[in-house]
């Protein structure tokens, strides 16, 4: 007996080993609904309460296995609520399937109730856009999407479902999608590094891009040892390499250090592997001039289309990240100098980075410094941490050393309320691993009411909420550039600890910094989710930073 269009779609999500999806139900797809109950033991349904959510779990799924992340809603305004998960798929370079319902066939053009053009809609975010309009090349177009989202530069790919074509049979079964890899760096590629490595003075090697594997890190690791060169970690991206190893010289993105930056200016070698270079780790196109770039930037990265975006580097190379730092690390250097030279460059680095790290103080209220310290020192090395966007994640990235891969879930596009959900996801995915979110208010409340979600799934993570009553960044400049005209920033906030208890979650109010390790010691023993809401000074605004003094 034949397969349907709906559950060979199915099908083909489980011949790719997808193990979760995750959904907000709507009428167009009622039949993918029902072909998931026949294999609920194989493919779990995470059932959301945000279009905007399901999407950023699937992300988190995306970035934490390395396989596409399937989220699942229904037509219109579904689909367009979860344009924002698709945006940090996209800048974030992760694997993602948006599988959204349609009008039937016999409607499309028409305006129909809520009929959208997605190709129009996610045409410049998506890396495809397919609709299954023909039932007998369904196993073809599932298989072709899950390729595309996980091939190259990975990113999200929107299967589109008219709703007439779901009960039609399919006539092909689902066949396994191909992930077609980047090439491996070849022999002269390898040998002008080695020559480049050799002759440089002042060496830096930057880690970022799609994916990471605890392999990566390893070869990076054995690489950078063999040469004693600095290492760099993209935006966001500080979970490429241990950052407690002496050869560990900080983030490249917003807010980075000062030092750093002059550092990565004066290098004469500067090895980027994997990284876009994009406008937060390239310090707004200000780290390289065009002859600088040319003279010292080797960049491999698995898109050609990223390589001499910007900057015409010395050497482009389009190359699989894994297969480029595998190679690296089997490139050894022919004298101690070499070595010798690049060591003093070394103990620098890690000195600069070590002072940065040293926890700020406040003047008052709880610090976000020392608590995020407590955070990092505690907790087990393979924690997972989940974050959004605001000035709370600067006292984050700046004080916790990340020290295993896959621990950082982090959007590089900005993505306000992209925590709450991504850290939910991994805890579904991981419930034997420390999950960490770390939230301001307004980034919480843009997708805290998951706690519903949380809850039903006993996911088990622990959500800091830093309270300062303000979108924080957003007055940050104001202070800068408009003082004294406090413009739409203010927020009225509700109890968040008694939020979290009202839905069956630990709840609990931080006041004082001292407080603080207690609380998360409950936390953790609570036996559910947890929440510990810390009230801060606004005046506090970043790290070492205070609006009075003009932020």
């Amino acid at each position: 007996m034949s397969r349907t269009v709906a559950q060979t779609i199915v099908d083909a999500l489980i011949a790719a080993n997808v193990t979760h999806a995750f959904a907000v139900p709507g009428e167009s797809y009622l039949a993918v609904l029902d072909a998931l109950h026949d294999v609920r033991d194989r493919l779990r349904l995470v059932t959301c309460r945000h279009e905007a959510a399901a999407a950023n779990m699937a992300e988190a799924y995306g970035k934490l296995r390395g396989t596409p992340g399937v989220a699942m809603v229904t037509r219109g305004p579904g689909a367009t609520h979860a344009a924002i998960g698709l945006h940090t798929a996209q800048q974030d370079s992760t694997p993602m399937l948006l599988l959204v319902g349609q009008v039937g066939t016999d409607m499309l053009g028409r305006e129909a109730f809520q009929e959208v053009d997605y190709t129009a809609v996610f045409g410049t975010i998506a890396k495809r856009v397919i609709t299954i309009d023909r039932p007998d090349r369904t196993a073809e177009l599932m298989a072709a999407a899950l390729s595309a989202a996980a091939s190259g530069r990975p990113g999200p790919v929107v299967v589109v479902l008219p709703e007439d074509q779901l009960s039609e049979p399919a006539v092909h079964p689902a066949v396994a999608p191909a992930r077609i890899a980047p090439p491996a760096p070849d022999a002269a590629a390898l040998a002008e590094i080695h020559a480049r490595l050799a002759a440089a003075q002042r060496p830096l090697l930057l880690l970022g891009g799609p994916g990471v594997s605890a392999q990566q890190v390893a070869d990076a690791c054995r690489f950078a040892e063999a040469w004693q060169m600095p290492v760099v970690t993209s935006w966001r991206r500080k979970d490429r390499f241990d950052n407690r190893h002496p050869l560990y010289a900080g983030e490249l993105g917003l807010g980075a250090n000062p030092a750093l930056v002059t550092r990565v200016k004066a290098a004469d070698l500067l090895l980027c592997v994997g990284a876009r270079l994009g406008e937060n780790p390239s310090q707004a196109y200000t780290l390289f001039t065009p002859e600088s770039a040319a003279r010292t930037l080797v960049h491999i990265h698995p898109d050609p289309l990223a390589l001499g975006r910007v900057w015409q580097p010395a050497l482009a190379l389009h190359a699989d990240i894994g297969a480029t730092l595998s190679a690296l690390a089997k490139l050894l250097p022919c004298e101690a100098g070499e070595v010798a030279r690049a060591q003093r460059v070394t103990e620098g680095a890690r000195a600069d980075y070590l002072a940065w790290t040293t926890p700020t103080s406040v003047q008052s209220g709880p610090n976000p410094a020392a608590i995020i310290a407590h955070l990092s020192e505690t907790l087990p090395a393979d924690t997972i941490f989940a974050n959004g966007a605001g000035n709370f994640a600067a006292w984050l990235h700046r004080f916790h050393h990340h020290r295993a891969a896959g621990t950082q879930l982090a959007p590089t596009s900005g993505a306000m309320g992209y925590g709450v959900p991504a850290g939910i996801a991994a805890a579904i995915l991981h419930p034997d691993r420390t999950v960490v979110v770390v939230a301001g208010d307004g980034d919480f409340l843009m997708s805290g009411n998951e706690l519903a979600t949380c809850a039903h799934e006993d996911a088990r993570p622990i959500f800091v909420v830093l309270d300062n009553g303000q979108y924080g960044t957003i007055r940050m400049h104001q202070a800068r550039d408009f003082s004294g005209r406090q413009s739409g920033t203010r927020l009225t906030n509700p109890d968040f600890a008694a939020f979290a208890r009202s839905f069956g979650l630990h709840g609990e109010t931080v006041t004082t910094t001292g407080a603080f390790p207690d609380a998360l010691a409950r936390a953790r023993a609570a036996g559910s989710a947890a929440l510990i809401h810390i009230l801060t000074d606004p005046q506090e605004i970043g790290p070492g930073r205070r609006l009075a003094d003009g932020a």
